[in-house]
Order: C-alpha cells, then sequence, then structure tokens
C-alpha cells in the first residue's frame, strides 16, 4: 500500500473539511427529506466572491450541454457528463478560505475535491431544474455547501463531508445509499478541526471554536455508515456515474479523506476527482476499489446518488 497519510493529512488541513452530522433518519428529527427543495435565495444578503471568467465558464459550459443534448441525461450521468469537461483543470487547495468574512467561493477555473463535487453538482441541478441561469447555479452551490441551505458564517459551512451527504440527503440534493449498499457502522469519533486549530485561521474566534465543538460531539454521536475497502469491489456494480464517493479516513478525528464522482470507463469503475498528487481533476488510471486499496489513509467509502430537482423529470 502506499504510505500517503501525511499526503492526506496535508490535503485535509488545506481544504478544511470539518463540522457535523444529522441523524440519518430525518424523520426522527423533524426534518423530512426534500422538505427545503428549492433552491431559493436566503433572507440575509450573500456575499458573493467570483469573477468574469467563472460566469463565462458556466455560459460555456451550459451551452455545451444543450449543443449535445446532456441536458436529456438522467441527473447523474449529466452530472458525469459535465465533469468530464474539466479533466485537466488545476487543482488548487483552500480555494474557499477567503481573508474576509464567510462568501459563497464560485470558482470554475480550479478546484479542489470537495469544491469540484460541488461545482459540478450544482450546475447540473441549474440545469436539469429547467432554469441554466447563473443567478439558479450560485443558489444551489450555496444550498449545497451550507448547513440547510443558510450561509451565516463560518459554522454554518458543511465542513465535514459525512454531514455534507448527511444534510444535503436531508435537502433532498442526495441520497445516502452507502447502509442499502451494504455499509457498516463507522463508530469513531470526530474532532479534526478543533485538535488542529492552528491550521484553520477562523478557529482562532472563539465563537467559530465552540460552534465547531458542538457540531463534532454532535456528529460523533450519531450512527453513519461506510463500506470497507474490501468490499467495495462487490458493491461497484450498484453504484452509478455520477454518484457522490467519499474515501473514509483513517486520520484520527477525520470523517473523510477525499471525494469525487463516479465514472464507468472500459467496463470498470473509476473515479473522477480533484486530487492533490497530480494537481489537477483527472480520472483515476486504476479502478476505485483498488485505489482506495493502496492508500493507507483511506479505507472505505460513503456513497450519495444525486437526486433530480423538484420537478425535474430525471
Amino acid at each position: 500500500m502506499v504510505h500517503s497519510r501525511d499526503v492526506v493529512l496535508i490535503l485535509m488541513l488545506a481544504t478544511a473539511t470539518g463540522a457535523c452530522a444529522q441523524p440519518d433518519d430525518a424523520a426522527q428529527n423533524g426534518s423530512a427529506p426534500g422538505a427545503a427543495e428549492q433552491a431559493t435565495p436566503q433572507d440575509a444578503p450573500v456575499v458573493v466572491s467570483d469573477t468574469p471568467e467563472d460566469s463565462l465558464i458556466f455560459e460555456r459550459t451550459v451551452a455545451w450541454v444543450r449543443e449535445s443534448r446532456s441536458d436529456t441525461l438522467p441527473i447523474g450521468e449529466l452530472i458525469a457528463a459535465i465533469g468530464q469537461r474539466f479533466v485537466g483543470a488545476p487543482y488548487t487547495p483552500g480555494l474557499l478560505e477567503v481573508p474576509e468574512t464567510e462568501q459563497l467561493v464560485v470558482n470554475l477555473r480550479e478546484f479542489d475535491c470537495v469544491t469540484y463535487v460541488e461545482h459540478m453538482l450544482s450546475m447540473a441541478r441549474a440545469i436539469a431544474a429547467g432554469e441554466p441561469t447563473y443567478g439558479r447555479f450560485k443558489d444551489e452551490l450555496r444550498r449545497i455547501r451550507y448547513r440547510d441551505g443558510e450561509l451565516t458564517g463560518y459554522p454554518s459551512r458543511l465542513h465535514y463531508f459525512s454531514e455534507w451527504i448527511s444534510n444535503n440527503d436531508d435537502k433532498g440534493v442526495v441520497e445516502n445509499i452507502t447502509q442499502a449498499l451494504g455499509g457498516v457502522r463507522d463508530t469513531t469519533g470526530i474532532d479534526f478541526m478543533s485538535r488542529h486549530t492552528e491550521s484553520y485561521r477562523q478557529l482562532a474566534d472563539s465563537v467559530n471554536l465552540q460552534a465547531i465543538r458542538e457540531k463534532e460531539a454532535e456528529l460523533s454521536s450519531f450512527p453513519r455508515y461506510m463500506i470497507p475497502e474490501n468490499r467495495i469491489a462487490d458493491v461497484a456494480d450498484q453504484i452509478r456515474n455520477g454518484d457522490v464517493i467519499a474515501a473514509t479516513s483513517t486520520v484520527p478525528g477525520l470523517d473523510i479523506a477525499h471525494t469525487g464522482l463516479a465514472l464507468w470507463v472500459d467496463g470498470r469503475l473509476h473515479l473522477m476527482h480533484a486530487p492533490l498528487v497530480g494537481s489537477m481533476v483527472e480520472i483515476s488510471e486504476v479502478p476505485l476499489a483498488e485505489r482506495i486499496q493502496r492508500i493507507e489513509a483511506q479505507d472505505g467509502i460513503m456513497v450519495a446518488r444525486p437526486q433530480p430537482p423538484q420537478g425535474a423529470a430525471r
């Protein structure tokens, strides 16, 4: 196995993946899946960090989708098609860490492993909803990236990716199918961010730190599931193009080490992702199961299936 624990640790410090989870059974906490389906603007104003080039890239992507008739594809296939358009885009860590207060960062020019997934999913949802505008895309991105779709400061970001999956399941954006695929209970605690405060500028603020600690405790108390690395090949045929793949971590206190999108290539399941090693968006050279087994700091996966927006036919 590749001894990449240090590489993954650096990656997670750079991309700031950490926060808290909700119960898998949303009905128990009064939040029905899909209850907030529409990507409506939040009441409080949202500061957006982007460039004119980002809107141009979005418009070119929409034009390509229409020309190729990819807008007729099911949501997962649409995500996979759009994702392949960005293969070769640069990998850049820490893209969400703006020097000012928390902002909605839009960056279609470069990606880290999480922002790649978020941007591809947001573009696909705007197109599938029949509203392929830059404004709708930004609304989808905000809704996906922040807890319950509300950007209310640094702690509102879904830092820990297991909560990203859980909260977006609650919102009807994805369906967490990990347990249905035979996933086993993951009982490891989560406290990576609060134990590495020196790596997160925003945690110098005691209010932010306390909020993160509370979310970590909440996340650690709720059940989550993972498919162990030695079972991935057995369930691969149940994973579809465009499914969100989250590689579970062996780093103490960290739930997820890496993220990407499922892509079938020549009859084998691969990972389309923005890795630290490689420095650009790529399709994994080896199948997903083999890739996870090669990396010491990853020991399994979670799988989330994108759901079509409300009213979409696919």
